[in-house]
């Protein structure tokens, strides 16, 4: 299996990730510093360094947001979670990381496939038409609660990025060239993790499950080598 990805743009945003997770641990602790400082002498705390203080606490937690979502996604390095799950494919298959307009799409005998990594941990399910987290201690729970280790709407979000995928295939391939199907797989990168959605329209796994999943669905519908050799000729080649 061949792996092309866009290590600049990881090791930016991972960066940016860092930086702002100190920025705001020290707007925070400056937040807390001050608060005592103001208990200790009521006399300083005139509604405008209130509303000051205010102020700071708020942009404190911006940036917190800003940094839980960078480190989940570019510093937590879920491409690398799938290189090493996906790790003795056929040649055949590329697999690609932020290079193309979806951010996790494997191409080969299976077809195309949008990959959407989620780092949770408990049991998550499907029913009624909506995802759910259960369990998964403290930590996860506050996470879910500032929207960082949530699910959310996985169908809405493979949508969009099926819709910029198609739009790429037909600015690039001949005029009257069919776009092939576009699949997408939801994966779970916590081994533990229990997972209940038979009825989802998405297929959800383990990390661990992923490679024998895309085997499979190369034996059941292959794509064939003309079309695999169509889609690759746009994409990026390393």
């Amino acid at each position: 299996m061949k792996i092309i990805k866009n290590e600049k743009l990881i090791k930016r945003n991972a960066k940016i990730g860092q930086f702002s997770s100190i920025f705001g641990l020290v707007i925070v602790i400056g937040t807390v510093f001050y608060s005592v400082q103001f208990m200790r002498t009521p006399e300083t705390a005139t509604q405008t360094n209130t509303f000051i203080l205010w102020g700071v606490l708020l942009l404190g937690i911006i940036v917190s947001q800003v940094s839980m979502y960078f480190g989940n996604r570019w510093g937590r390095r879920p491409d690398e979670a799938m290189d090493k799950a996906l790790k003795g494919l056929p040649g055949d298959f590329t697999l690609y990381h932020y290079a193309t307009p979806a951010p996790h799409l494997l191409i080969g005998p299976a077809g195309v496939w949008i990959l959407m990594p989620y780092h949770v941990r408990g049991a998550v399910s499907y029913r009624n038409n909506r995802w759910r987290i259960s369990g998964g201690g403290f930590a996860q729970s506050y996470m879910r609660i500032f929207g960082q280790e949530s699910i959310g709407r996985p169908e809405l979000e493979v949508g969009g990025e099926s819709a910029s995928l198609e739009k790429f295939f037909k600015k690039n391939f001949e005029e009257g060239v069919e776009i092939p199907p576009i699949h997408a797989a939801l994966v779970f990168l916590d081994e533990k993790i229990e997972i209940n959605a038979e009825d989802s329209p998405l297929p959800a796994m383990q990390i661990k499950k992923l490679k024998e999943f895309m085997r499979k669905a190369a034996k059941e519908k292959p794509f064939s080598q003309m079309e695999l050799e169509r889609v690759k000729s746009v994409l990026p080649s390393g």
